[in-house]
This record gives C-alpha cells, sequence and structure tokens, in this order.
C-alpha cells in the first residue's frame, strides 16, 4: 500500500519504525519488556517510563530468567518457552509471579512474540498488582461486611434470647403508627394472643376501654411525668385489667414505646421443655439428621436420611463415611469438617448426595461441631431442595412463573428440533454452573473461575451477561 507514492506503510499495516525509537514504543505498549534467548537468558530488559514500580532491573541482563520466577512459574514458563521456540503458537497469554532476591513478589501476564534476532523471544507484560489489590480490597470489603452481618445476627439473638426469658411481659409499639412491633411471650399470654397474631396488631385494639389516640397520649404523659404511676387499661380477650409502664426511646428515627405489663394472672412457666422434643425432632423431621465423628464416619441417622439416599437399612449406612453418598466425596467432605472444626459450625453448604441408584439429589447442609470432650462429634442437616427451585425463583422474581426455560424444557420436545432445544437451555446450564461455583467458593471469584476452568475475565464476562454481578458482588 502507498500513500502519495511513498512507502511509508510497505510493511503490511504498520509502518516502518526507526531502530532508535523501537526500544521506547515496545516500553510504552507494555508494563514491563523481556528479550529472552532460546536459552532462557535474558538479552535485554525495558522497563515502560510512566511505571516505576518496578525499580531498576538492569541486573536480570545476562542471566536466566528462571532465577526471577518464583517456585510455581518456572515450569509454567519453560513448558511455554519450549513450545514457542519450537515452532509453535501460543494462543493465549501467560501469568508469571517474579521474585527478585526474596524480598519483593509481583505478578506479570506476559505474551510472547516473534524477535528478529535468531530463536530470540520478545515477552510482552502488563503489571497484574493492580488488579490483584482490587481482588484483595473487593475480598477485605466483603469480609467486613460479612462481619457486620454475623454482629447484627449476634446482637439479635441475644435480643431474643432476653426477650424470651425475661420474667416481665414487655410489648414495643410505635408511637407513629401506634402498632405492635415486638413482643414476648409472657404479654401474648396476659393479652390473651400467640405472639406471631400480636406483632403489628393496633395496640389499642388490645384493649377495650381505651381508644387509640387518648392511649397514646397516656403512654407519652406517663413517660414525661416522673411522679406518673402506670396506665391502668382492660384487657379484650381476657377481660383482666393490666398496668402499662411505658419507656420511650428512640430507634431508626422513630419514636418507640417499651411498655412493661402487669396484671393478677402470672404468665405461664414456660421453662420447662419436655427432655424427648429433641428426640421426637430427630424422628419426625423431613429433614436429614447425621451424626458423624470427626473423621466423617456415620454414626447415626434418621429415617429422612434413609429415604434421601434410598438406604433400605440403618446398618447400610452406620459405620460407613458419609464422602460415600455425597457428589464430590472427599471434597465436600473436606469442607464441612474443616469449617466445622474451624469456626463450631457452617450455615449453609450446596452439594448433591448419590442414592444407591446413582441419581444425584441437589441438597443444602447445615454442620455444627458438638462440644462433647468424651466422644465429638459432627451434626449436619440435609434438606433436599430438588423441588425448591421453581419455589425460590418464583419468589426472586414476584410471578407464579419461572424466569428460565429450563423449567420446561420437556414441553418443547415435539415442538422443536433437538438442536433449538439444545441452543435454547444452553445459556440456562451455564448460568447454573457458574452461580454454583460462586455459591461454592462463598463468591471468591478468583476461586470460582479456576473451578470452571475460566479467566478472571472471562467469568466476568459471564457474570455481567447473566446479570450476576450485583447479586454476588
Amino acid at each position: 500500500m502507498t500513500t502519495g507514492g511513498s512507502n511509508f506503510w510497505s510493511s503490511g499495516s504498520v509502518p516502518l519504525i526507526e531502530p532508535e525509537f523501537l526500544s521506547s514504543i515496545v516500553a510504552a505498549a507494555s508494563d514491563i519488556a523481556l528479550v529472552v534467548s532460546a536459552e532462557g537468558t535474558v538479552l535485554s530488559v525495558l522497563l515502560n517510563a510512566q511505571d516505576d514500580s518496578f525499580g531498576n532491573l538492569s541486573h536480570w541482563e545476562g542471566r536466566p530468567i528462571v532465577d526471577f520466577l518464583t517456585d510455581e512459574s518456572i515450569e509454567k514458563f519453560q513448558g511455554a518457552h519450549d513450545a514457542y521456540t519450537s515452532g509453535g503458537t501460543l494462543k493465549k497469554s501467560i501469568e508469571l509471579n517474579h521474585a527478585d532476591n526474596a524480598v519483593w513478589q509481583y505478578p506479570v501476564r506476559y505474551t510472547f512474540h516473534r524477535f528478529g534476532q535468531e530463536n530470540a523471544v520478545l515477552l510482552l507484560g502488563r503489571d497484574l498488582r493492580p488488579i490483584a489489590e482490587t481482588q484483595q480490597q473487593l475480598v477485605q470489603a466483603q469480609i467486613a461486611l460479612e462481619q457486620g452481618y454475623e454482629a447484627r445476627r449476634e446482637f439479635d439473638s441475644r435480643y431474643r434470647v432476653v426477650m424470651s426469658n425475661v420474667d416481665d411481659a414487655v410489648v414495643f409499639v410505635s408511637v407513629q403508627t401506634g402498632r405492635v412491633d415486638d413482643a414476648n411471650e409472657r404479654a401474648a399470654t396476659l393479652l390473651g394472643l400467640k405472639r406471631e397474631a400480636l406483632t403489628g396488631a393496633t395496640f389499642a385494639s388490645l384493649f377495650s376501654d381505651r381508644s387509640g389516640a387518648e392511649l397514646t397520649e397516656s403512654l407519652m404523659n406517663a413517660t414525661l411525668s416522673e411522679d406518673a404511676g402506670p396506665v391502668s387499661v382492660r384487657a379484650t380477650r381476657t377481660r383482666q385489667t393490666l398496668a402499662l409502664q411505658p419507656i420511650v426511646f428512640r430507634a431508626a428515627g422513630q419514636r418507640m414505646l417499651m411498655c412493661r405489663l402487669s396484671g393478677n394472672t402470672p404468665a405461664a412457666d414456660t421453662s420447662d421443655t419436655p427432655i424427648n422434643h429433641a428426640a421426637a425432632l430427630f424422628r419426625a423431621t423431613t429433614d436429614s439428621v447425621v451424626f458423624m465423628d470427626p473423621r466423617g464416619v456415620i454414626l447415626s441417622v434418621n429415617e429422612a436420611f434413609l429415604d434421601l439416599i434410598g438406604a433400605a437399612h440403618l446398618r447400610e449406612v452406620v459405620g460407613a463415611s458419609l464422602a460415600d453418598f455425597m457428589a464430590r466425596g472427599q471434597i465436600d467432605m473436606g469442607v464441612l469438617l474443616d469449617n466445622a472444626a474451624k469456626a463450631g459450625q457452617m450455615r449453609i453448604y450446596a452439594s448433591r448426595m448419590v442414592n444407591d441408584l446413582g441419581a444425584r439429589v441437589p441438597v443444602e447442609v447445615s454442620a455444627a461441631q458438638l462440644e462433647d470432650p468424651t466422644n465429638p462429634a459432627v451434626a449436619l442437616i440435609i434438606r433436599d431442595v430438588s423441588r425448591m427451585g421453581g419455589v425460590r425463583d418464583a419468589d426472586a422474581s414476584g410471578t407464579g412463573h419461572l424466569p428460565d426455560p429450563g423449567s420446561n424444557v420437556m414441553d418443547l420436545v415435539g415442538t422443536a428440533s433437538l438442536k433449538e432445544i439444545v441452543a435454547e437451555t444452553t445459556d440456562v446450564v451455564e448460568k447454573m454452573c457458574i452461580e454454583t461455583a460462586v455459591n461454592l467458593t462463598r463468591n471468591n471469584r478468583v476461586a470460582a473461575a479456576e473451578m470452571l476452568g475460566l479467566s478472571r475475565q472471562s467469568l466476568y464476562v459471564k457474570l455481567r451477561k447473566f446479570g450476576l454481578l450485583s447479586k454476588n458482588g
């Protein structure tokens, strides 16, 4: 190609470049550029002038490049370099971790390029430290968020314990709406309602002798006066005269009343819980319950677990390893036992159980380490979720219809060709696999990409494609 009779673009689509300018252009096009001989010796090092984080690397020249690679990167480089020098073409870049005098390490993504010198290769590298730092910041933010959730759950648990065991009957009422925000069992007994029915009810409707505005005004006046006595009311259901002692406070920008109720009839004592309730739950629950030792050997199971795996007798299960009934075997077992040993419990772990016919059933597993120095054990609750996908998808979408074509793939048979059906469901299967990998790795997208055999960039593209970035990010 010529322009105005000149041969400026005579070298294909790239103009001819003067040798004295080539090094600066190569350095500007990458963060670091290396010229490596066929023997693996660094012939030249070029650094981007805009990036001084690499320091002075002139001492690399004339030395083998493997001297400046970490152990896991040496084999990776040698394989790629041998393939390239023998005439092959590397379609993908490789990521190498550099080390210099064991003082610092940094990752670089290299692409291989032919060079004018005999058997020499030009490596153009892109510094991955900014990406690694961003990922680390995201991980730290996720950890901080999880810690905040855990702290909130801890305070909520303490609040529930106090409400359940305090001797007083307590009701929390919103001053703005006049409705019951929360109450304990003792208050529900005094008012003749169940606690679930009490929550959300209009507080004044629980009494026969007070209107809503009058009751709220009386309670607020009682909180303002230092010598005011309790507010006397008559319960609608129990016909009992009760005394209300209010305390006003502000929470989440709204004023709340905490009312202590007292009457002539003592609240029922619910502290004595039958010991056999736990055993009855173990036998009657539809969820599978498994007790195993710290090595994963099954000690006891309930009937629901036998139904889940299709075992006819208890002796077929007790004494066997739980890994024998899990789709990923020792991988699943290691995750459950490690989390139970470190944190004492594991809330939800998605996996699959394998029955004696080879069918795989999706399940959610919760694990807890039982504190028994004499007979240590790990307890598992396993829930069959094979029929819950449609319900959860309907709840998430706000409609009663399943959002993805995989839910009615059988209906497509007879109305479309096999090729069209497979094309229709490919995205669904891909989305399910990506969601499963992200959930199994607890939203660690680097680990999820490795599990799926994808690059991190490809995983982000697919997360964005299926609208999963905001869901899991």
